[in-house]
Parts: structure tokens; sequence; C-alpha cells
């Protein structure tokens, strides 16, 4: 039998990452005013700490096999992004916004081809995680066409793209990660 630690601790790294990017995204709506440097920073952690877990539930190799199929490119891509952003936290506005954007549209189309999957598997609040999917989708989209220069306006669209990312990775964690104490092993 195998360990199922690897999927627990994915399960409850997702959980926490995403309580922590809808919180700045909280906050950012609440407090257009913050600090570009601050949240580009803070953001730039919480990617690289996503990218890390996205690993770990990449290679847990949860039961349905949903909810991790994507994330060893997407989770390498957030630490990548995440480490520019680190290191060019407040000069890079444009960058952020284009940044976020691509990632939270990649992985909301990504959560829609899940929700697919994890329909034909008989998960029956696969239609929940396609509406979170969905919505992440669009405000990714309007992130990276950024229809408004004004740094306000930016900052609160950002805000709510990881507030969407953030309620979208609980719904799929919650609804399409399955752990069994005693998971037999893959066949070979």
């Amino acid at each position: 039998m195998r360990s199922v630690a690897p999927m627990r601790t994915a399960k409850i790294g997702y959980i926490i990452m995403s309580v922590l990017l809808s919180i700045l995204g909280i906050l950012l709506i609440a407090r257009p005013e913050f600090s570009i440097s601050a949240a580009g920073g803070i953001c730039g952690v919480i990617l690289i700490v996503f990218g890390m877990v996205r690993l770990v539930g990449y290679f847990s190799r949860d039961l349905y096999r949903l909810a991790f199929q994507y994330d060893l490119a997407l989770g390498i891509m957030m630490m990548i992004l995440g480490l520019i952003m680190l290191l060019h936290p407040g000069s890079m506005m444009n960058f952020i916004c284009i940044t976020l954007g691509l990632s939270c549209l990649a992985d909301g189309l990504f959560k829609v081809q899940i929700t697919l999957d994890a329909r034909r598997f008989g998960i029956h609040r696969w239609w929940l995680v396609l509406i979170l999917a969905m919505f992440t989708v669009v405000f990714g989209a309007v992130l990276i066409a950024r229809p408004s220069e004004s740094s306000r306006v930016l900052i609160v669209l950002t805000g709510i793209t990881m507030l969407c990312e953030g309620i979208l990775n609980i719904g799929t964690v919650v609804t399409a990660v399955k752990i069994i104490k005693h998971q037999q092993p893959d066949a070979v």
C-alpha cells in the first residue's frame, strides 16, 4: 500500500495557500491604496510556495487523479513567476497583472477540463468547480486586458482575480481529491 501522506500534505497545502490567496485578494479589494511593492512581494512568496504545493500534489497521485493532473507545469510556472515578482515587486504593475491573469486564466481553463472528467467519474459537485472556473477565467482574462490604467482599479481587479482563484482551488480540492487510507498502488 502507498502512503497517503503526500496527498494529505498537498490537500492541506492547497487549502492553506488558497485561503492566503483569498485573504490577499480581499485585502487588495478593500484597500486599493495598498503598496504595490508589498503586494508584489507577498504575491511572489505565495506563488513560490503554492508552486511547491502543486508539485507535491502532482507527485502524490490522488485516487481520481483529477485535481493535480496539470500541476507539474503550473507549479513550475508559478515558482518562476513568483521569483520574478520577488526580484521586482513594485516596478512591474503591468507584469504583475499579466502574470497573475495568465496564471489564473490557465488554471481556470485546466479546471474546466477537470470538471468534464469529474462529471464522468460521477463526482456530484463537478458543476460547482465549473462555475468557479468560469469566474476565474473571466477575471483572469480581464486582468490581462487591463481595461483601465488606473492603479486603484488594477489593484481591485487583481484582488478580485486572486479571490476567485483562491475559491476555485478550495472548491476543486474539496470536491475532487479523495484520500483513502488503504489505497492500492498503481498497477504496473
